[in-house]
């Protein structure tokens, strides 16, 4: 059975974004944004490896050999972990699931594709900041700038609310209660809502940022913006992060040997709070974790924890009696 040849590869890639992603999962824009990366990806990585432009790929140019090539490129080239090779795997077997549904001929090419496994990975601790490390960043921006200002509250609402960037840039006028108890609407992943409590300090800085901008009445005007007045991206806040430690590490050169991320901002708060007590299930609430045992994690990372708890379990100490040989043998043996 030959395949369709209306069903062109931007024919399935326009019904797997509008289609699948948005009208039948409901996919958040985040995910969607994931999506869009690793086909760009993927299309630009492929029309180099058969020497022509995007425009005149078919889907069968992206077969199995040319997707495996694509994961060692990310690797070895882009320099991306094992993580971010399996994320960008799994949004390209979401993309052939759809194409092999929308198409049936091309089964056999989906899959093969569908056949390639992810990596296994090493799980790691979670990367937190203590407390001195983290206010000495967040003070770092010069607040008698405009920019400075920027950054310092965006730092700041990343670190006391444990929010993901794409939930923090997402964040616009109508999300915030400024009114005590003040709090912020985010939207995580899945488009699960959540509310989050701000401190007063938090609510305070918004408050300013948003006086300061003078948008009025525009409920939906977004909180973080660049100096064009539109909505910060990722990578702009992974930028912001990164120049204000650099910044930082003059006054505090430790910082020089962690890996700092937003990431590491929303781990802080997820350990800030099970260090003072705050129950697991109350911090899952509170970060959007789908699943407890994500959770668990910071029990996992907590060391001083586990001091505290090896001294309440803690028995008198002994003094071992030396080891000998029962025998000459043994005692020869024992030697070499």
């Amino acid at each position: 059975m030959s395949r369709n040849p209306n069903s062109t590869l931007a024919d399935f890639i326009v019904s797997f974004f509008r289609r699948r992603l948005v009208a039948q999962r409901r996919a958040s824009p985040a995910t969607v944004a994931s999506y869009r990366d690793t086909l760009r990806l993927l299309l630009v990585f492929a029309a180099k490896h058969k020497d022509r432009p995007v425009s005149r790929l078919s889907i069968e140019d992206l077969n199995r050999d040319v997707i495996l090539a694509f994961l060692d490129h990310l690797e070895e080239e882009r320099k991306n972990g094992v993580r971010t090779r399996n994320v960008r795997l799994a949004a390209i077997h979401s993309f052939f699931q759809h194409v092999a549904y929308a198409d049936p001929t091309t089964m056999g090419l989906a899959s093969r594709v569908l056949g390639i496994q992810g990596k296994r990975t090493t799980k790691r601790l979670v990367g937190y900041l203590h407390p001195e490390d983290l206010n000495a960043i967040i003070a770092t921006p010069d607040r008698a700038t405009t920019q400075g200002r920027r950054d310092h509250a965006l730092l700041l609402f990343l670190a006391r609310t444990g929010a993901r960037v794409s939930e923090a840039i997402a964040v616009t006028q109508a999300d915030i209660q400024m009114s005590w108890p003040s709090q912020v609407l985010l939207r995580g992943k899945g488009s699960k809502e959540r509310i989050v409590p701000l401190a007063k300090d938090t609510a305070e800085v918004l408050k300013s940022l948003i006086n300061e901008r003078k948008t009025g009445s525009d409920s939906q005007a977004p909180i973080f913006v660049n100096a064009r007045a539109r909505p910060l991206t990722r990578y702009g806040v992974i930028h912001i992060l990164r120049r204000t430690v650099e910044k930082t590490t003059k006054v505090r050169p430790l910082l020089t040997t962690i890996a700092i991320s937003p990431h590491t901002l929303r781990h802080s708060m997820g350990m800030r709070l099970l260090q003072s007590g705050v129950d697991l299930t109350t911090i899952q609430a509170w970060l959007g974790h789908e699943s407890v045992n994500t959770t668990h994690q910071y029990v996992e990372a907590d060391l001083e924890m586990k001091r505290q708890a090896l001294e309440k379990c803690s028995t008198p100490e002994t003094n071992p009696m030396p080891y000998r040989p029962p025998d000459e043998v043994l005692a020869f043996l024992e030697s070499l």
